[in-house]
């Protein structure tokens, strides 16, 4: 990918549209002391004004590609179970529409524990085995608490609750993630890297 007027990414890392239009702002050249150039350029959503930075470096003809971009877009690890994956990958997605983002997100939330063997029951008990059984901490069982008392609150169109805004789908989703990680992605690195060891 080139550092060319117009940014092309699948989805903006701030609002998660989809094919934004990332139109450059700035661009500045930069040499260290072995004069080695970079070429760093911004890029500006035209949907929720997120700025982009990305950078290439100097050849003997040109520039490279870009070789990074901050903030990348974010991703959902393979290490996660299909369904749950699904379900936060859309959350991501629907950040621009958060009463969703938020029930999605306590699907993820649902399928990562029934993954895990706790089936019975609901969302709500679910959450407490998992703590009971010290698969999750205090901690993280409160803040799945709090997840699924979101969702609940957009699910049943609770009139008392508030509609929720992006910071509250963020949340959702920083927590989902989190649990996947804890969960699964984890244990995923611990046994591939203890895999290469015994190798």
């Amino acid at each position: 990918m080139k550092q060319d007027p117009n940014l092309a990414l699948d989805r903006c890392p701030h609002c998660n549209v989809a094919m934004p239009n990332m139109g450059k702002t700035t661009e500045v050249v930069t040499t260290d002391h072995a004069q080695r150039s970079r070429r760093w350029s911004t890029y500006s959503c035209r949907t929720c004004a997120g700025v982009v930075l990305t950078v290439s470096n100097a050849l003997r003809v040109g520039w490279s590609d870009i070789d990074h971009i901050w903030p990348s877009a974010q991703i959902v690890d393979d290490a996660l179970p299909a369904r749950a994956r699904q379900f936060l990958s859309q959350a991501i997605n629907s950040i621009h529409a958060p009463a969703g983002a938020v029930m999605l997100a306590a699907s993820s939330v649902d399928a990562m524990l029934k993954e895990i063997g706790l089936v019975k029951g609901s969302l709500n008990s679910r959450i407490l085995n998992a703590a009971e059984q010290h698969l999750i901490t205090a901690e993280m069982a409160a803040w799945a608490h709090e997840v699924r008392l979101d969702a609940n609150d957009q699910r049943h169109a609770d009139e008392l609750a508030e509609l929720p805004d992006e910071s509250d789908a963020r949340k959702s989703i920083d927590f989902v993630t989190a649990l996947g990680q804890f969960l699964f992605v984890l244990p995923a690195r611990v046994q591939r890297g203890r895999g290469k060891d015994e190798a």
